[in-house]
């Protein structure tokens, strides 16, 4: 995995501190459908950090690239989003690198291999 791609319908978090380069959906221009967006992250070697359900769902049947990081955690602010995110992070990066799906919820992360 080379990197991480962020959803559009995921905030900026200018501030979280990764191992890997992060990529939001936006900085790739046009709004990209679902399958685009899964088609780059494939041919890039990305995870896609997302709030919808369709990825995860998708990811189960298929074998990475790409892995899914899928956020359950509902609606929060941009600045409590942001910062629930860099206490978690570390967690994530290091589950996804040994798993295709890791559903992060308030208070729990569980991942699929």
């Amino acid at each position: 995995m080379k990197g991480f791609l962020f959803d559009e319908n995921l905030p900026r978090v200018p501030t979280l501190q990764t191992r890997l380069p992060v990529t939001h959906a936006l900085d790739l221009g046009a709004r990209l459908t679902d399958s685009q967006l899964w088609a780059h992250a494939e041919q890039n070697d990305l995870a896609i950090v997302t709030k919808d359900t369709d990825f995860s769902q998708r990811i189960v049947l298929r074998v990475p690239p790409p892995r899914v990081i899928h956020l359950r955690v509902g609606n929060m602010r941009g600045c409590d989003f942001a910062v629930w995110l860099k206490t978690v992070w570390p967690q994530i990066e290091s589950t996804i690198a040994t798993h295709k799906l890791v559903n992060v919820y308030r208070d729990r992360i569980e991942a699929v291999r």
